[in-house]
């Protein structure tokens, strides 16, 4: 009887410890830009004549097989998370509040900015595709966590997903050709701003949150398109081809949000904020192509655009002809010249949840990470 009882013991601690493994966030929050909307942009403007390119096809052709307002051929980081969680893709908040958001609630807008509307329109820079803002985005968390039982306990159990954030308060100096040091001061007020914001989440409950970087951008289509006319050999990384400049632009981002991160951990030790190194996880496509399923010949240029040297131009949008889509979208990295492939981003989702582009690594905050299973199959 003790043996039976003990092998009982022993089989409800190991159920326990694989439920709690399995199940370690109940539902996932999720905030930022075109990176992680998945879908609240084109609901926006539903009652205008116009819709948006991003809610056109081919978008979506790869997974979904219908525009559903990701700017991608299929899947993002997020949603990757989402089924190795084994949550249901996350939930776009404007679709309507008839929805169930239990299992999670996603407030990122496509062309959103961490600053506000118009603080970027006084210093000249001004947002001219939506005037969503990181503040606007907590807005709607407010007014959605008024609408449950225990706001505080939903955010105490949901993994927290900081964006990316802050990359389209950069695009769109950048689109007007602005230096690096035209732009350096406004690095300052973008970090200083998601750092504000993750503290008031970590007021509001939130005890996990994951803090995207920004990836190298000296390497997308619409930036190489936008200073091809005005650089140099010497601008340009050889390995890569991609645009030193920018990308060291990144990089300076990027140590400054790590060291914000590092300061508000200091200021709430309770608090799991993890680092997502976006930058070196996608950088490694570019420096290796074939190793990661890519074609060299092609490693700079978008999939769907309108032509051009690296098939991107402004008046060219994919989803609007003249401009067409690739035969092989998983052969590219970059879809339409600003945003990635599914293959990219789940090659970026792997390198977070499998290692090493997580600080600290994300399996120490969930052991379900390290689950072994086939949900980034195609």
């Amino acid at each position: 009887m003790f043996l039976a009882l003990a092998t009982i013991i022993i089989a409800l601690i190991r159920s326990t410890s694989s439920q709690s493994a399995a199940g370690c966030y109940e539902s996932i929050v999720s905030f930022g830009d075109s990176l992680a909307d998945t879908g609240n942009y084109p609901m926006l403007f539903e009652s205008d004549s116009h819709t948006p390119s991003y809610a056109l096809p081919p978008y979506g052709r790869t997974f979904f097989h219908r525009p559903t307002g990701r700017c991608s051929d299929g899947r993002l980081v997020i949603d990757f998370i989402a089924q190795r969680l084994g949550l249901p893709l996350v939930q776009p908040y404007i679709t309507g509040r008839d929805r169930s958001f239990s299992k999670g609630v996603n407030f990122a807008v496509i062309g959103a900015t961490a600053l506000d509307f118009d603080f970027l329109r006084n210093i000249g820079f001004p947002n001219t595709f939506t005037n969503v803002s990181l503040g606007t985005q907590i807005d709607w968390l407010k007014q959605f966590l008024a609408t449950i039982p225990d706001g505080r306990k939903f955010l105490q159990k949901s993994l927290v997903l900081m964006g990316e954030i802050g990359g389209n308060d950069y695009n769109h100096p950048i689109m007007q050709g602005s230096t690096f040091e035209e732009m350096q001061p406004l690095v300052q007020l973008v970090i200083h701003y998601i750092g504000s914001t993750i503290e008031e989440l970590i007021k509001l409950g939130a005890e996990t949150l994951m803090v995207p970087g920004n990836l190298p951008i000296g390497c997308f289509p619409f930036c190489l398109a936008t200073y091809k006319d005005s650089s140099i050999a010497q601008d340009y990384d050889p390995k890569t081809g991609c645009l030193n400049w920018l990308n060291d632009f990144t990089i300076y981002h990027n140590q400054l949000l790590q060291e914000e991160l590092s300061r508000i951990r200091e200021l709430y030790p309770h608090a799991v904020l993890i680092y997502a190194d976006y930058y070196n996880a996608a950088m490694r496509f570019y420096l290796s192509p074939a190793e990661y399923g890519f074609s060299k010949d092609i490693i700079l240029s978008a999939c769907c655009g309108g032509g051009g040297p690296y098939n991107y131009n402004g008046t060219g949008k994919c989803g609007i002809p003249p401009a067409r889509s690739c035969d092989d979208p998983a052969s590219y990295v970059s879809w339409d010249g600003i945003h990635l492939t599914e293959a990219a981003y789940r090659l970026i989702a792997l390198g977070l949840l499998q290692g090493p582009y997580t600080i600290p690594h994300i399996t120490t905050a969930c052991p379900a990470f390290n689950r072994d299973d086939q949900v980034y199959q195609y």
